[in-house]
């Protein structure tokens, strides 16, 4: 069949997959368990040879249809999903990572995924946090036993642009595992495999259901990293075809271990949800862009970060990698203002922890979500004291404008 467009095949996959009594979506599937007429196929997929369902945990129709749109989309050799975002990076680190192993982290790092880094230090992996924004940082924080390179493709609050082809490359010379997610961008925006990236992470909860009512996370194998080099494959794991290792490994000693399982409601939900995608980020982008300049031209406001504007400091970068600069920016207001009167006063911009939602959603950081993290660490990752992170929705742009406009007075 014809390559159709991003929308036109999130659309027609589940039709064209041919579900049960020619239904549009792939149904909802609750079974637990699963059942064959002969003991040798039940076997053969346990052990992976053969491709069926043996225990929910593990895999799920539902789940499965969700898998091979992430796939598609992310231009992979497969996808594995979790119940979220979080339990998606967790099982990936646990799978490949061993004791005295080395990972480089960009600095620039979603809260929590910086806090499960710290607890990886804990068990015996060791962490080099570095300012991605420039390769040879990376370059110089590699040691012989780093096995992985972890970078967002856009920092979450301060919207700092990795170097990710040039990140790419040098992981790509070195052998060494590429991690990059692809959450604030979504692969409507940017492909990871692109820049040479061993795996493509997903907040699916975010951009891809887009709408705040489902949880979920995905792994992508990109299909490029060569596991017949990589020392943690464990044997077992070892079959016919080098490029399905690291899936069956991580199915098997992250997801199946470890449980962290997208239900199948959630992953009905999320799938339905990314029909919408590109529609959705078209509208976000459209509409961060104008907020960004109406706050960067404000009186009131010190200093706005949107990798869209051409003040931030990797404009040039993020024009040359992404189809647009993203939804998320985030503004500083002048002399420390306290943010929260601006704050209550927004009527359509929804005081939430959560991003990617259709609805504009706002937070101050460092009293929320950066709080625990204290003010020096703060300092060192770039949140100011007064920094509100916004992550912009499909609101018309008038009223969205009118909004911060009446709030900012």
């Amino acid at each position: 069949m014809k390559r159709r467009g991003f929308t036109t095949s999130l659309l027609h996959a589940d039709r064209l997959g041919k579900p049960e009594h020619g239904s549009l979506h792939k149904p909802i599937h609750t079974s637990i368990a699963y059942g064959y007429e002969k003991a040798e196929d039940l076997a053969a997929v346990f052990q992976g040879r053969q491709k069926g369902y043996a225990y929910a945990r593990q895999s799920n129709p539902t789940v499965a249809a969700v898998e091979e749109k992430v796939t598609a989309m992310e231009q992979g050799v497969g996808t594995i999903c979790f119940g979220t975002g979080m339990a998606a990076l967790g099982a990936l680190f646990l799978a490949f990572l061993r004791k005295g192993d080395h990972i480089v982290s960009s600095r620039f790092l979603f809260g929590n995924t910086a806090s499960q880094l710290n607890t990886l230090e804990q068990i015996g992996v060791s962490i080099s946090f570095v300012d991605a924004t420039d390769a040879k940082n990376v370059e110089t924080a590699l040691r012989p036993e780093t096995r992985m390179v972890l970078v967002e493709t856009i920092a979450n609050p301060a919207t700092q642009v990795a170097d990710l082809s040039r990140i790419g490359e040098l992981c790509k010379q070195r052998g060494v595992v590429y991690v990059v997610d692809n959450t604030l961008t979504s692969a409507y925006l940017f492909v990871p495999r692109k820049v040479h990236a061993t795996f493509s992470m997903n907040s699916l909860s975010k951009y891809f259901g887009g709408h705040g009512d489902a949880l979920g996370g995905s792994i992508t194998d990109t299909g490029l990293f060569d596991w017949s080099k990589y020392p943690n494959i464990y044997d077992l794991y070892k079959g016919p075809d080098p490029k399905q290792w690291a899936l069956l490994q991580l199915r098997k000693k992250g997801l199946r271990d470890f449980g962290g399982t997208l239900a199948p409601e959630a992953a009905h939900t999320l799938s339905v949800g990314a029909e919408t995608l590109a529609l959705r980020m078209d509208r976000c982008c459209h509409n961060a862009q104008k907020l960004a300049e109406l706050l960067a031209a404000h009186p009131k406001v010190a200093k706005v970060h949107y990798p869209g504007l051409a003040s931030h400091p990797q404009h040039a970068l993020a024009s040359e990698l992404f189809a647009k600069p993203g939804a998320l920016l985030s503004f500083e207001l002048k002399n420390a203002t306290d943010t929260f009167p601006v704050l209550n006063k927004l009527e359509l911009g929804i005081l939430s922890s959560n991003l990617g939602d259709a609805r504009t959603l706002l937070i101050p950081v460092a009293q929320t979500i950066f709080w625990e993290l204290g003010s020096d660490k703060r300092r060192e990752m770039g949140i100011a004291e007064s920094l509100v992170r916004v992550s912009v929705g499909i609101e018309d742009t008038d009223d969205l404008l009118a909004d911060f406009m009446q709030a900012l007075v």
